[in-house]
């Protein structure tokens, strides 16, 4: 029944698939901790691509044909028997998304965020690079207020650490620090860039400099 519906959804637009952007669909979640976030992730961005126009019931129906297995098929099957006889209701497909991600992902999941938000690291990156990966890294982790900004501060280069540490009024936000550090950072990669076409400029000037044809004799008096 579960895999009837979900194919529905799937029919209801499928008359489109000619012009329909390609979206892959998810793998099947057996309820393994690891995996529980790249499912949400793949069944949200296809819901939103292919299976917009489908009630929030074939939503969800679809999303639990790709729960097989595991002790995952066990949650299934609860789930369905609620559903059916009303005992709970999701508004939409993402409420019911989150519920797989709390169910499944619980505290294993922050510990696994947690562990790789205090090891990342800028190093080379760009402040923009490092930012949107530190968000990516945050997002699960359950780190908020100061103990994100205390890992946003350890993850940054040290320089600019000091410049807004030892600065007359630091970020308060995390919002601040990343805005602030941003603008440090074009900064110095601004300033290094001028000091290279400087640099550049020199070493042409140098090169193209005209050299005197005239060599000096050892004891020549020159008139």
């Amino acid at each position: 029944m579960t895999a009837q519906v979900g194919g529905a959804a799937e029919r209801r637009i499928g008359g489109n698939a000619a012009v329909a952007t390609e979206v892959a669909k998810p793998q099947t979640f057996d309820g393994t901790p690891l995996k529980v976030s790249g499912f949400v992730a793949a069944c949200k961005l296809y819901i939103r691509m292919r299976l917009r126009e489908s009630s929030v019931e074939e939503q969800i129906q679809w999303v639990l044909s790709y729960i097989q297995r595991g002790s995952a098929d066990i949650w299934k099957e609860n789930v369905m028997e609620e559903l059916e006889t009303g005992e709970i209701e999701f508004e939409s497909a993402g409420e019911f998304l989150a519920e797989i991600r709390k169910e499944f992902g619980g505290g294993y999941e922050e510990l696994v965020k947690v562990a790789e938000l205090k090891k990342i690291e800028q190093d080379r990156r760009t402040m923009e690079e490092f930012m949107q990966d530190f968000k990516r890294v945050a997002r699960g982790s359950g780190y908020k207020g100061r103990l994100l900004i205390r890992e946003f501060k350890q993850g940054i280069n040290g320089s600019i650490r000091r410049k807004l540490m030892e600065a007359e009024n630091q970020p308060g936000s995390i919002e601040q620090w990343f805005k602030r550090a941003t603008a440090l950072d074009c900064n110095w990669r601004e300033s290094r860039r001028e000091e290279e076409r400087l640099k550049e400029k020199k070493e042409n000037s140098r090169i193209l400099a005209p050299r005197s044809n005239h060599q000096e004799v050892p004891g020549q008096i020159l008139p």
